[in-house]
């Protein structure tokens, strides 16, 4: 075993769980006005927020996983977290920051970021095993690829995700680079993601669209976890990031991605938007902290905590 997987292994022998109250160390580096202003709006509904330091908020208090906690997802269950670590590694952590696991090593100027959960039941009518996946970006010499690997593996070597188009939809094949921002859900193991460099945002899943296909224009798409035709995605208007929602759906008796401004009017930037486990509500960043919003329902942004990072929400 190499010096460096030694002291990955020593460091997470000594793990103790960390459930805790507000962290003076983190009260420092959040915000001077720490305190419950952090912590608001986020008790009994599982939303979580990192900001990449090893402390992540959630259900009203903090948690210390003991490593930089960047990037950070959660399984459908809410039980298992993954992230990317203070190795710049691929980790998997229980949600209180036990049980930590390093499921993949970053390799010599390669760059893990923004891992999904791919998790799905076996499909016995279509001959589909069941998945317990995650799926990442890795960037090489600045060019960035989607890749995947079994959440449970140790170590792990990573393939590259399989994108082609899907049949009947056109003769120009979707990118294989500078593909980002992966997000998974429903049933059926679909995903979403964007293209820096066509700026649309791609969709995916094993069954009629196993190849994929580009959706919409924008970016950081998040797919509702009870509808594989919903998502919320960031789209520019007028010079801000506005969060757009959009699905399939039949207008005037033709079938098209429809989409929708939740933010009309916005002149300030809403990134990074996350659906709750039932689908109704989105969690974002914006100005100074973490909001929430009804996907159907008003378009005022609720500022749910001065702490700023990366929402997500556990099942």
């Amino acid at each position: 075993m190499s010096a460096r997987r030694s002291r990955r292994t020593a460091a997470a022998i000594v793990l103790a769980a960390a459930v805790t109250a507000l962290a003076p160390t983190l009260a420092s580096a959040a915000t001077p006005a720490a305190g419950a202003a952090v912590v608001n709006g986020t008790t009994g509904n599982g939303l979580t927020i990192s900001n990449g330091s090893p402390y992540v908020v959630m259900n009203g208090t903090v948690v210390d996983f003991h490593t930089d906690v960047r990037d950070l997802a959660w399984n459908p269950a809410g039980t298992k977290a993954a992230y990317i670590d203070s190795y710049g590694d691929l980790e998997t952590a229980n949600a209180n920051g036990t049980d930590r696991d390093i499921v993949a090593i970053h390799p010599a100027g390669t760059t893990f970021a923004h891992p999904t959960w791919q998790v799905t039941a076996t499909d016995k009518a279509d001959g589909i095993p069941a998945k317990d996946n995650l799926i990442f970006v890795a960037t090489s010499k600045g060019t960035a690829r989607l890749e995947t690997t079994v959440a449970t593996n140790h170590f792990g070597k990573p393939a590259p995700l399989t994108l082609g188009t899907e049949f009947g939809e056109g003769i120009l094949p979707n990118p294989l680079t500078a593909n980002g921002w992966p997000n998974s859900g429903g049933s059926v193991g679909t995903i979403v993601y964007d293209n820096t460099h066509t700026g649309d945002v791609y969709i995916r899943d094993d069954y009629l669209r196993q190849q994929g296909g580009a959706v919409t224009t924008g970016s950081e798409p998040a797919l509702a976890p009870d509808n594989e035709n919903e998502l919320v995605f960031v789209r520019s208007v007028a010079g801000h990031d506005h969060l757009f929602e959009g699905q399939y759906q039949a207008v005037g008796g033709k079938w098209g991605f429809v989409t929708r401004d939740l933010t009309p009017g916005a002149t300030v930037d809403y990134t990074a938007p996350a659906f709750s486990a039932n689908g109704q509500t989105i969690a974002f960043s914006g100005p100074g902290g973490t909001y929430t919003l009804p996907v159907n329902g008003t378009h005022t942004p609720l500022k749910t905590s001065t702490y700023t990072g990366l929402a997500a929400y556990r099942g």
